[in-house]
């Protein structure tokens, strides 16, 4: 995720990545392109047999024009609906992870071997979104037998969400807690348990094929027609127009298909690892200050 301050009105229009821009670039250059080649043919050859470039009625692409911003827009916003519940879900993986070392360290101490199992919990709900999941991801976390058995598994989260389970399942069976407190500290896991299914649910379902190929399709009738409007009536300043509509069409849909895919590593995709360091250096905190301060 690129940090930057909204009020840095420059750097922000300047920027070049993470932005659209070298995803579009290349479309938008053919469409110049062609635009631009039709204005030749259209002066220097055209002209000569008094043959001038048929002119399409500027009313069909105005029709089009506004069903089409239809499309554009419900993309952008299935887009960003996305993107922002896979941010809420991954807000509701971070407040679990403190509440459930906040309860382990109180009532269970000591806990300092639960923020490991935390840790690798939400490093596997990231790699696995991503599809890297692989052993040495949390080999460093937990115990080799349980990085195996999560590497070798379909779900590795499910196989750590089980391993929190058997830690709270032994602290209630030594009596350090009762069936009511390991219950709540269940309800707290099962609350992770329902935001890693959250963010499954958007990471396997994009947005319906008909409706991205139909965008597109439209999108690319509606850009390589254009020219067509434009040159009879604007000459050669149409493929500069050319190209600032289909920036701005292009771009607008680019930006969507990005942001569609919240988890990714890309310039814009969710700072998963920041959320997980912060996770990480939570829950151990909270483990390690309050065995010092019931010590």
């Amino acid at each position: 995720m690129i940090e930057y301050q909204s009020g840095q009105w420059w750097r922000t229009t300047c920027a070049f990545y993470g932005t659209v821009l070298p995803n579009v670039l290349g479309r938008v250059g053919l469409l110049t392109l062609f635009s631009l080649l039709l204005c030749i043919v259209d002066d220097y050859v055209l002209e000569r047999y008094a043959a001038p470039l048929p002119s399409l009625d500027q009313l069909g692409h105005s029709v089009l024009g506004v069903a089409m911003s239809m499309l554009i827009v419900f993309r952008t916003n299935s887009s960003n609906n996305r993107y922002w519940d896979g941010r809420a879900f991954w807000g509701a993986l971070v407040n679990g992870s403190r509440n459930l070392a906040r309860l382990a360290a109180h009532y269970a101490p000591p806990a300092d071997d639960l923020a490991p199992l935390l840790t690798a919990y939400v490093t596997s709900v990231r790699e696995t979104l991503r599809g890297t999941f692989e052993y040495k991801s949390i080999a460093n976390l937990v115990p080799g037998r349980l990085a195996r058995r999560a590497a070798a598994a379909a779900n590795p989260p499910s196989v750590l969400a089980g391993a929190i389970s058997d830690w709270i399942n032994v602290r209630r069976s030594d009596s350090q807690i009762d069936s009511y407190q390991a219950m709540a500290m269940e309800q707290v896991l099962n609350a992770m348990v329902d935001a890693q299914g959250g963010c499954e649910r958007i990471q396997k379902t994009p947005l319906p094929f008909v409706y991205a190929s139909l965008i597109r399709q439209l999108l690319l009738i509606y850009l390589a027609s254009l020219p067509f409007v434009l040159v009879s009536r604007m000459g050669f300043a149409a493929p500069l127009v050319v190209a600032v509509v289909s920036f701005g069409m292009l771009g607008i849909e680019e930006a969507g298909a990005e942001i569609e895919r919240p988890f990714d590593a890309n310039p814009n995709g969710l700072p998963l690892e920041q959320i997980c360091a912060t996770i990480a250096r939570d829950t151990a905190t909270l483990c390690v200050t309050t065995e010092n301060v019931t010590a």
